[in-house]
């Protein structure tokens, strides 16, 4: 198998943003963005409401890429925005609902195939309290009405 287990240990540096006019967050832990933001390369066979969820999930784009690599690309409750200018940079706009919906979906695939994948306790607890953190911005985003921002910078 080929994918995020094989990614070059700059992987490490990689920091994703999730951000609305009601507040953000930045998980700066790599086994997220490794086992949730990149779920769908680890060559899960899939449902299609889980591979809708893992789309949503894959669809985040870099932060600072090339504009040209970055496709307007959208689903229910999603779209990929590209850099408006070069002050800007792309980022996945999404309602916190489909957002969260997507998130529990990916944490759910990912406990059930853990131990094939040999996800430590470390990261499952890592894991967790990022998403409590991240499921707070969704919860004040939801509230507020607004959506929600995502994108991720190594």
């Amino acid at each position: 198998m080929s994918g995020p287990l094989d990614e070059p240990p700059e992987i490490d540096l990689v920091h994703v943003s999730v951000a609305s006019a009601a507040g953000a967050y930045t998980v700066g832990n790599a086994s997220f963005f490794r086992y949730i933001l990149r779920l769908g390369e680890l060559g899960l066979p899939l449902s299609l409401a889980d591979q809708e969820a893992v789309d949503v999930l894959a669809a985040v784009p870099h932060a600072l890429g090339p504009g040209e690599e970055v496709a307007f690309v959208s689903g229910p409750g999603w779209r990929v925005v590209p850099a408006q200018g070069d002050l800007d940079w792309p980022v996945l706009e999404a309602t916190p609902e489909r957002l969260r919906s997507a998130l529990e979906r990916a944490r759910s695939l990912l406990w059930t195939h853990a131990a094939r994948f040999r996800v430590s306790a470390r990261e499952i607890t890592a894991i967790e309290q990022e998403l409590d953190e991240v499921y707070g911005v969704l919860m004040r985003a939801a509230a507020a009405g607004v959506a929600v921002n995502v994108s991720y910078v190594a």
